[in-house]
């Protein structure tokens, strides 16, 4: 006889802030939802706003709260009303003082809801919320959870990339969720990342047994990221898929990198973004002279953004450090070459399909994308290869039949330490 675990699972995705267009992890919820409901499984997502947008068959449960970070009215004064409810309170008062409160208020309104659905799922799966409240799910039903890379990396680059001392403790204090989440991820015995590169790292950074970690790569959406007939690419066209004013992603380096190919060469560069007003990215624009051959696109739907990929010649991931890399993975799917430094998990995803280079380092850029530029039977060589790769390893359906393989694990373990809570159906 089969074991039970063999049958569809009944999943609940937890996910704070998971808008598909702001960031990798509403794009994590997006598709693996898609992919693990593809497999036959039953998949609900509970999430906070912003939304994420779900296929047809995933039920979307939204949490409320006094999201004070919407951009239509940031940073409003909640009504009197709105206060007398603890969590906002608590809410406020986190954004008010200048931290970033969601993750540790989501998870107490998340543990509401579980605790009343308690018998409706298998297993609930929290996509790096990492707060107390999370962890005291694993009283009603096998818990899990996914970490996608150390947050501690970001708070660290943030504190180093300004020299106001009031600007490094506002990051500080910014980033004060961490400690918390790195008590919390110490208490699982079961953690899902996206890679070996990540699993070192935040086994390393937060303290946690390597051998607590289940990896289970993102895929990339090979449906829709695909070469495009019909549209020119651009010879000497660079693309980057950028959050211009985040040092982490490294845009500062590729902007010096580009300038210093202009210098003797032709080239442009699109950037799938938009810098802050006034911040870095544009300043630097205007301070090397690159208003001419630089396009910043701001926010474009899925089409524009694939007809953006069709017509460029080049994609460059400049990133200081990635705990995966989805924008790799895109171009690649769309038969671009690419040039990618080698931080975080950037070489597991890029492999031998793409040219590695050392993280903030321009001249490197440079010379990589020169020698691209100069070569085309190179660089359409890398870009069959980096296809292939992708439709080899790092599609959504074989990250969802991963991600049901660590769930099954959670469950076992869940009833050998609480015998006798078995989920009822």
């Amino acid at each position: 006889m089969g074991s039970d675990l063999d049958r569809p699972l009944r999943i609940c995705l937890l996910s704070y802030r998971s808008n598909p267009h702001s960031g990798g992890q509403g794009v994590y919820i997006k598709y693996l939802s898609k992919a693990l409901k593809d497999l036959g499984h039953h998949v609900e997502v509970v999430a906070g706003p912003p939304g994420p947008h779900l296929d047809d068959g995933v039920a979307l449960h939204s949490i409320p709260c006094l999201d004070l970070y919407n951009p239509e009215d940031p940073f409003r004064t909640p009504r009197i009303g709105e206060l007398y409810d603890p969590i906002n309170y608590i809410e406020w008062i986190g954004t008010t003082t200048m931290g970033f409160p969601e993750p540790y208020t989501f998870g107490l309104r998340a543990l509401k809801y579980i605790k009343a659905r308690r018998r409706d799922f298998d297993v609930i799966h929290d996509n790096q919320c990492l707060s107390h409240g999370i962890w005291r799910m694993n009283r009603y039903a096998p818990t899990t959870i996914t970490i996608h890379h150390p947050i501690t990396v970001d708070r660290r680059i943030a504190v180093q990339s300004v020299r106001s001392p009031w600007k490094k403790l506002k990051n500080m204090r910014w980033y004060s969720f961490v400690g918390m989440q790195k008590r919390v991820a110490r208490k699982f015995s079961n953690i899902i990342t996206v890679s070996e590169f990540a699993a070192d790292d935040i086994a390393r950074e937060f303290g946690v047994d390597r051998r607590k970690f289940r990896v289970a790569p993102n895929g990339i959406d090979v449906e829709h990221f695909r070469p495009l007939e019909g549209v020119q690419r651009r010879p000497r066209r660079l693309i980057v898929t950028n959050s211009a004013d985040t040092p982490l992603k490294g845009l500062y380096y590729l902007l010096h990198a580009v300038h210093r190919v202009a210098q003797s060469a032709p080239v442009e560069l699109t950037v799938v973004g938009k810098p802050k007003e006034k911040g870095v990215v544009e300043r630097l624009v205007r301070e090397l002279d690159l208003g001419r051959i630089v396009t910043f696109t701001g926010r474009i739907d899925d089409d524009e953004f694939l007809r953006q990929y069709a017509m460029a010649s080049v994609a460059v991931a400049p990133s200081l450090y990635e705990g995966f890399g989805l924008p790799a993975g895109e171009a690649m799917a769309c038969g671009l070459p690419v040039i990618s430094t080698t931080g975080g998990a950037l070489p597991e995803v890029v492999g031998d399909a793409g040219v590695l280079v050392p993280p903030a380092d321009a001249e490197a850029l440079a010379a990589a994308i020169v020698d691209l530029l100069d070569n085309p039977a190179k660089a359409a060589q890398l870009g069959r290869k980096g296809f292939e790769r992708v439709h080899g390893q790092f599609t959504w359906r074989v990250a969802a039949r991963k991600t049901v393989d660590a769930y099954k694990e959670t469950i076992r373990e869940h009833r050998r330490l609480q015998p006798g809570q078995t989920s009822a159906r």
